[in-house]
This record gives structure tokens, C-alpha cells and sequence, in this order.
């Protein structure tokens, strides 16, 4: 095939979601063991909130195309790669390109995706799904019969790890705002108003305490979710937002919270502490694209059954990236806003 010409967002520096700029740029044909995609959705994670800052840990030098995650249809294949992958719909985890019309993929990177989910529904389930999925069982073993505690159980990670846990019979305190108080409880967990005290309303619903806390917030907070852990339970730190808009190096919150947490696992507290990177593995790729597959594969396979709900916030057209970012900083939301092509129906 020819070259292709791809729309693509682009995030020139530190600037205002009106600051995005609208490009074009040529792509080549597909090399070796890649596909190209027509991508028809990518979605605003809090990772794109943070790089438009500046302050996402290991993001890269700016210009750059944000959209960590992605799901289209492969439009072209390269050598080495079966033919009739051409026309089929899959997801990817990109960390950054995801916001544009097209993209270069290695094929070992892809996911099919069910036919009973359309792009923005199987959008939602991609970086959140696997960050859910490993949290939640790989990191925190969760089972059946215990209960957690999801801070932000109203977004992108935390409304699917709500629902994973409900499949599995697990019992879930979320914290949220009073106005998404209902999607909560519509979702299975037990609701916990985050502008409150919110150490003393966990405790009255688990006076010994959740065998797990999910705490994308980090700062000064973090040692409340570790107070509230029952004997044996685990703290999975995945974020720092209570630090998004702190002036100064970038990498610092990142540390302390580090640190923190490795005090936390030295003393002889029977409570284990950890700090959650999707890419950590990445040094063993096969190992890595082995577990995304796997993980994301349960995560579609309950979705296309109707064990998980897609909760798609809003699906906004891929020249509209400004809004689709003015929305998802907004905290109005419940679950993920959409970034969808306006170029593949």
C-alpha cells in the first residue's frame, strides 16, 4: 500500500486543552510485524491529564500525540503478520499516538475484540480493564467475601474495578461525590461521600477494617487508606492526583510516595503496601504482552457477556480533543470519556 495520511492531536507543551493543535503527517506502510489501524476510539485517562501538565512520571519530551490505549479496525498488514487480521477489530495499549485517525502497531501488541462491543464501549476496558484486573488480583488477590475500598469509584479505573469485584463476590465501599452517590450504588458498591470524614464512615461500614484500598489520590491521604487496611490487607497505590496541580519537579510526589510506601513494608505491621506501574514488566516484553492479552482477554469476555458494564461518560469526535479533556478534568463524570474518529464511522 501506499502512504497514508493521518490526523493526528498533537500536545505541544504545557497548555490548556483549547492549546492542542490539529496535524497532519504521512505514515508510512506497514513494516515488518506491524499492522495499521483506522482507529476509531482512544479515550482521556488521567495519564493524559497529567502529561498536558507536564507531570506524568516518564512521559516523553514534548510535541507528542497523547492516548494511552486504542481500538480500531486493522486496515493493512506488514510482512510477517496473518492477512487476515485485515478487517478485524482490536485494542492496543499505546501510552502515547492513540489520539489520531490512524496508527503504525506491532501486531504482538493487539487484542481482538468481542463482536458484541462496539469501539467506545471496548475503549473503556482497555488501560482501565488491565489496570483493574492486576491490581485486583495479581497485586491485591482479592476474594471472594472480602471487602475493598475504591477511592474515585466514579472513573475510569475505579468504576471498572467496582464492577470486577461485584462479579466476583466481593464486597466494595466506593468514594465519590454526593452526585454520583447513585451510579455508585447502581454499580453494586456501597457509596462513601468523599468531602466527608472518610477514614470514620469506612470504619462504621468495616470496623476491622478492608482487606484492600485502591488510591489513585496519593498525598497526605495515603496514610489514612493504609490506616484503614485490616491485618494482612493491601494498600495499592496507582496515582498521585491530590498533587496534579503542585508546582515543582514532577517526579518528586512520585518518590515520596515511593518511599512512604517502602517504610510501610518494613515494619512488622502484617499490611503490605505497593505501588502499581502498568509498565513495569515491559523489560520481559513477551512476558508483558502475555499478561496484557490474558488480562484484558477475561476483562472483554465478562464485558461481552454482560458481567461488566461499559461506562462510556460521553464520545466526542477526535477534533474535538479540546472538549473531550475540558470534560474529563471536570470530575462530572462517571467512567471514561471517548475520544472517537471522526473518519471511521
Amino acid at each position: 500500500m501506499s502512504t497514508i495520511t493521518a490526523t493526528e492531536i498533537v500536545l505541544p507543551g504545557r497548555v490548556e486543552p483549547c492549546g492542542l493543535l490539529i496535524t497532519q503527517r504521512e505514515l508510512p506502510a506497514p513494516g515488518p510485524g506491524q499492522v495499521l489501524v483506522g482507529v476509531e476510539a482512544s479515550g482521556v485517562s488521567f495519564a493524559e491529564q497529567q502529561m498536558r501538565r507536564g507531570k506524568y512520571y516518564d512521559q516523553p519530551p514534548f510535541p507528542f500525540v497523547p492516548g494511552y490505549d486504542l481500538v480500531g479496525i486493522v486496515e493493512a498488514t506488514g510482512t510477517d503478520v496473518d492477512p487476515t487480521l485485515i478487517g478485524s477489530r482490536v485494542a492496543a495499549l499505546t501510552k502515547i499516538g492513540g489520539w489520531a485517525s490512524h496508527a503504525l502497531l506491532d501486531a504482538a501488541d493487539l487484542v481482538r475484540v468481542p463482536a458484541t462491543l462496539d469501539a467506545a464501549e471496548a475503549e473503556t476496558f482497555v488501560v482501565n480493564g488491565i489496570t483493574a484486573w492486576q491490581m485486583l488480583f495479581r497485586i491485591a488477590k482479592a476474594r471472594a467475601g472480602q471487602t475493598i475500598l475504591v477511592h474515585g469509584a466514579n472513573g475510569g479505573v475505579g468504576s471498572t474495578l467496582v464492577q470486577l469485584a461485584r462479579a466476583n463476590g466481593i464486597h466494595v465501599i466506593g468514594t465519590a461525590s454526593a452526585r454520583n452517590a447513585g451510579a455508585i450504588e447502581a454499580l453494586g458498591a456501597t457509596w462513601v461521600d468523599y468531602r466527608g470524614d472518610v477514614a470514620h464512615q469506612v470504619r462504621a461500614l468495616a470496623p476491622g477494617g478492608v482487606d484492600a484500598v485502591f488510591d489513585h489520590i496519593g498525598g497526605p491521604g495515603i496514610s489514612d487508606s493504609f490506616a484503614l487496611l485490616a491485618p494482612h490487607g493491601t494498600l495499592v497505590s496507582y496515582g498521585t492526583a491530590a498533587t496534579k496541580n503542585d508546582d515543582g519537579n514532577s517526579r518528586l510526589p512520585v518518590l515520596k510516595l515511593l518511599a512512604q510506601l517502602m517504610i510501610w513494608n518494613a515494619l512488622p505491621n502484617r499490611r503490605n503496601a505497593h505501588f502499581f506501574n502498568l509498565w513495569a514488566g515491559k523489560r520481559n516484553l513477551p512476558r508483558f504482552r502475555s499478561r496484557v492479552a490474558e488480562d484484558l482477554g477475561k476483562v472483554f469476555e465478562l464485558a461481552a457477556r454482560g458481567a461488566l458494564r461499559a461506562q462510556v461518560a460521553a464520545r466526542i469526535p477526535l477534533t474535538e480533543a479540546a472538549r473531550a479533556v475540558e470534560l474529563a478534568e471536570s470530575s462530572t463524570t462517571v467512567g471514561k470519556v471517548v475520544i472517537v474518529a471522526d473518519f471511521h464511522g
